[in-house]
């Protein structure tokens, strides 16, 4: 990945971060974190994978960020000073969950030999 893509990849997620802070209200107790942002060569798509604690309301999380996304975007680009503009799409993070069920189980291994 080139140095370009690298660093806008770091400033949409910056910005983006901010604008989702600032503008959407989730509900009580959901945690929502941006994890990554993964941009295409040339700039033109950039996926947003997205954490989203408890697990449960994941469905419900994207759905409510996806409804935003024009309003989300069109902030985005007031923000940022760069050509082209990706067009942001919102995924779920999968890889943090897998990390923690290997976690879960790495726990339950040495409390089995402890």
């Amino acid at each position: 990945m080139s140095k370009r893509i690298e660093r806008a990849n770091q400033l949409i997620k910056k910005e983006l971060s901010r604008i989702i802070l600032k503008e959407i209200e989730f509900p009580s107790g959901v945690l929502v974190t941006l994890t990554r942002v993964d941009s295409a060569p040339n700039l033109k798509n950039t996926s947003v994978f997205v954490s989203i604690l408890p697990e449960k309301m994941s469905l419900k999380i994207l759905e409510l960020l996806n409804r935003r996304i024009y309003e989300l975007q069109g902030l985005l680009n007031k923000r940022l000073k760069m050509r082209p503009l990706p067009r942001i799409c919102f995924v779920e993070e999968k890889e943090t969950r897998k990390a923690g069920r290997v976690e879960e189980i790495l726990e339950t291994i040495r409390k089995g030999r402890c």
